[in-house]
């Protein structure tokens, strides 16, 4: 039996960080572990008080805390912050028991403890990492509320200049173009709202799996998910710059690439269209180039995509569709926008380009939305508009011309 109790001893020395002091808590002994983490030889530490290696940071609360655990013969655990004699910092998980006679008086006491300085200060740095994150959160936010702010002032003063003008002359083209482009602005903010639930969903999951690395100690998986959450915030802070983007006016007609204005329409559109689990097909070589005014293209096509949208919704779930397909034909770029929604009565397929014609409640359509459409392709565009129904539902085709872009 005294054999197997050295072993045990041996084997809790070698694989513990271990000391013992008498009952005024003067080192009596150390094993080589102790030395090794704490920077003293046998020789600095036998005879001296434990205190030694505390750390100044240690409030005196705790120490009497474990004084009055100790001397009442009772265990005390806790997670100890050390100092080593060259200054630097170490964490260890310590138990310190009493040890007592025969007459059950405290005799000495022991301490065996293990290293976690990397587990703690690997908690530190995630602690920094999530304090960052939540700044760059907080000053993301600010910027929102703030492009709000504007946007609400943009709105109150555009409905305002509306309402004015449309008292004098309801047949200006000028006021309808402002009242579908004010139309177009609120529901693109909702449109952003739903396409970031999806981001901020997914830096909740990178916080939740770099909680969890840090308890692995995996510095280097959790430094990839740091990196990871500042791409999704970038991407989010895209969305307020595209968004501000395409309502920019354009000032002079230009070559652009089609895809390109696809591509930011459906950006935007993103959140609804997923929301309204719309299949969206696009099918556009992206080296085809067209001529004239870059937003006020996609202004169009956001107007004739929304359309799409709201018909498709009398559809089922899994039976809504979207296809956008591109392609050259004698001189001009035609814009193929189709949907499987049914079609349009031919009772009024030919007067839905017409100003304020609308088969949606008037609490939910003005009517100017393709007119508007009409509006830029012709006028701005030099193009032509058109609507034809196919079998499953309507097909949108737009012309415009290439100049400079083949």
């Amino acid at each position: 039996m005294g054999q197997e109790l050295s072993q045990y001893k041996k084997a809790i020395e070698q694989s513990n960080i271990v000391s013992k002091t008498d009952i005024d808590g003067i080192i009596t002994f150390v094993n080589d572990e102790f030395c090794k983490i704490s920077g003293y030889g046998k020789e600095e530490l036998i005879g001296k008080n434990h205190n030694i290696v505390r750390h100044p940071d240690v409030p005196k609360s705790d120490f009497k805390l474990l004084w009055d655990t100790i001397l009442s013969k009772k265990t005390f655990k806790t997670t100890a912050k050390n100092m080593s004699k060259n200054g630097s910092t170490f964490y260890v998980n310590t138990t310190i028991a009493p040890i007592l006679d025969k007459n059950g008086d405290i005799q000495e006491f022991i301490a065996i403890r293990y290293d976690v300085t990397s587990n703690v200060m690997l908690t530190e740095a995630l602690k920094n990492k999530e304090e960052e994150l939540s700044l760059l959160n907080s000053m993301l936010e600010k910027r929102i509320q703030e492009q709000t702010r504007k946007l609400r002032m943009l709105n109150q003063d555009l409905e305002k200049r509306i309402a004015e003008e449309a008292e004098k002359n309801r047949e200006k083209d000028r006021m309808m173009f402002q009242q579908a482009r004010l139309a177009a602005m609120g529901e693109t903010i909702g449109n952003i709202a739903h396409q970031w639930r999806q981001p901020l969903s997914e830096l909740g999951i990178i916080m939740f799996t770099m909680k969890k690395y840090s308890l692995d100690s995996n510095k280097k998986d959790i430094q990839k998910q740091y990196e990871h959450a500042k791409k999704v915030i970038a991407r989010m802070s895209k969305t307020i710059e595209d968004f501000r983007n395409f309502f920019s006016p354009a000032k002079s007609k230009d070559n652009f690439f089609v895809k390109d204005v696809i591509d930011e329409v459906f950006s935007i559109l993103e959140g609804s269209l997923s929301k309204a689990a719309i299949n969206v097909k696009i099918e556009i070589d992206e080296s085809i180039m067209a001529y004239g005014y870059k937003n006020e293209l996609s202004q169009a096509i956001l107007n004739i995509v929304s359309n799409a949208k709201d018909a498709l919704l009398d559809k089922s779930a899994d039976e809504r569709e979207l296809k956008i397909s591109s392609k050259y034909e004698n001189g001009f770029v035609l814009i193929s926008i189709a949907d499987n929604a049914g079609g349009i009565d031919n009772e009024v397929i030919d007067k839905i380009f017409e100003p304020y014609f609308t088969t949606k409640h008037a609490s939910s359509g003005t009517g100017l939305g393709l007119y508007i459409v009409k509006m830029i392709i012709e006028n701005s565009m030099n193009g032509t508009v058109r609507v034809k129904n196919q079998d499953a539902g309507a097909d949108f085709i737009i012309k415009i011309p290439i100049q400079g872009g083949q």
